[in-house]
């Protein structure tokens, strides 16, 4: 494997693929490099000389502006290069469409089928406090139920607390009540006790009308201050829809059934060469066999929003992207906020320099196909297809807004790694080898490979296979270690 790789033609910057040092001659296209400073690996290095103000290219786009005098052979990153993002921008719709390469795959999975028509990959039983005043209460339920023996599958009840519910009002009260009358419906749960207090905000009368139809038979209430015994009671409802979710079986259903979230945290220099790109190279491949993939993070697509604003369908599509982008923009300068304070400083460790840099590398995660929906926060996937969503980056509450939704699994691309899982099944993906080897106990799959390849089909193959076995009923390593958790999006005053 090279020490280094150049992604785009016209780029004039090169990717260190492991560390390189001083005084070392590299060469490629007839130009021999010596260079000038230590090289961490996934970080970039200049390939000719780029001027002071003069863009650096990488990924084909500029990733930002010279602010020094960059000679050939120099360490290229945050000490010499400057976003060129501004404030909200005004767009026109130019559509540019790729044909998918893809023919629909004829591969199943097994799945729960439920009455509504949705499918589930998990079939769980899961407790969900409308406020956070009665978390104890919820635990305390499953605490008792440990205790009884008949109780076979106990792993596979949860407890999803959280501290919102109550004191919330607008917007803010409506995101709460919206992202847990989405959750009471996911098709992943097989039950679901709704365990309310009784004098919060989120009222489980004003829950009951965000649900519209529901399974009587799988959802139940409870309001604690309505009863003396409120873990009695409780124990009773779970007992019930317990029983219930015994009948559940696994069938085989087809790849157009699954709706899968795309996400990244802890990226790093191979995020946009490895892990995200296969991830891409999967979401044409699930949207040519009819599923949905759904594409967040809504600020990790500033500088790079025009590449998927000329995929929109239609001039509809484009608009709704165009608001997508500029709400968030206006959501920063509202609370006096700087639109661009990113990238992490464990991104920029890995090599990631501006917020260009990471949204090329972000972005890579939808594919080529056509965008054929915007939804906003709380809203869930309409039509089948690439979908992007309103979310911030933040890997809890974007992972949780994916599984709000409707998706059933959250793909996680990592080039540092994390160990957090979603109340949806969250694969983590490494973007280099080295860290699959080191945290093991985290990652899921290793994109790593692809570095030494050179190609990213090659293990797009595998990785599908990978993805079924998980959406029929293999655990991942944060399901094995029962790290799970929601994120709802706070976003106004609490009372």
């Amino acid at each position: 494997m090279e020490k280094f790789l150049k992604i785009h033609l016209s780029d004039n910057v090169l990717v260190a693929t492991s560390d390189i040092y001083k005084g070392e001659i590299i060469s490629i296209d007839d130009i021999s490099l010596k260079i000038n400073k230590d090289i961490p690996a996934g970080h970039k290095i200049a390939l000719i000389s780029i001027v002071k103000g003069e863009n650096v290219i990488k990924y084909g786009n500029p990733i930002g502006y010279a602010a020094s005098d960059i000679k050939p052979g120099d360490h290229v990153h945050v000490h010499n290069v400057k976003t060129n993002l501004s404030d909200c921008m005004e767009y026109e719709y130019h559509p540019k469409f790729n044909d998918l390469n893809f023919a629909a795959s004829e591969l199943t999975f097994k799945g729960f089928k439920r009455k509504n028509g949705d499918v589930g990959i998990r079939n769980e039983l899961w407790i969900i406090p409308t406020v956070g005043c009665v978390n104890g209460q919820a635990k305390s339920i499953v605490n008792y139920l440990k205790q009884q023996h008949h109780f076979k599958n106990l792993e596979n009840l949860h407890v999803f607390g959280h501290t919102y519910g109550c004191s919330q009002l607008g917007d803010d009260h409506i995101n709460t009540k919206t992202a847990l009358a989405n959750m009471v419906k996911h098709p992943n749960a097989g039950g679901v006790l709704v365990l309310g207090l009784g004098c919060e905000n989120n009222q489980i009368s004003e829950l009951k009308k965000s649900l519209g139809e529901y399974d009587k038979e799988r959802v139940k209430f409870l309001n604690c201050q309505d009863v003396e015994d409120e873990i009695e009671e409780g124990v009773k409802l779970v007992e019930n829809l317990y029983t219930n979710m015994q009948k559940d079986t696994r069938t085989d259903c087809p790849l157009k059934d699954l709706k899968i979230g795309l996400k990244c945290g802890g990226s790093d220099g191979f995020s946009g060469i490895t892990a995200n790109p296969l991830l891409g190279v999967f979401s044409d491949l699930l949207i040519a066999s009819g599923g949905s993939t759904v594409l967040t993070e809504v600020p990790e697509m500033f500088g790079a929003e025009h590449l998927l604003m000329e995929r929109a369908e239609n001039k509809e599509v484009f608009n709704k992207t165009v608001n997508l982008i500029n709400d968030f923009k206006e959501y920063f300068i509202k609370h006096n906020q700087p639109i661009y304070e990113n990238p992490s400083p464990g991104n920029k460790a890995g090599g990631i320099t501006t917020l260009e840099d990471k949204s090329l590398g972000c972005t890579q995660k939808g594919g080529s196909a056509k965008i054929v929906d915007v939804l906003k926060y709380g809203e869930t996937i309409q039509r089948n297809g690439l979908n992007l969503l309103s979310s911030p980056g933040n890997d809890l509450v974007a992972a949780s807004a994916l599984g709000f939704a409707g998706c059933q699994m959250v793909l996680f691309t990592t080039g540092r790694g994390t160990p957090f899982g979603s109340f949806i099944p969250t694969m983590k993906i490494s973007t280099n080898s080295d860290l699959a080897k080191r945290k093991s106990h985290w990652i899921d799959f290793n994109a790593g490979t692809i570095l030494e390849s050179g190609n990213v089909n090659s293990l797009a193959e595998e990785f599908l296979e990978f993805v079924i076995t998980v959406a029929s009923g293999k655990e991942l390593n944060h399901e094995k270690t029962g790290f799970r958790e929601i994120a709802i999006f706070k976003s106004g005053v609490t009372l």
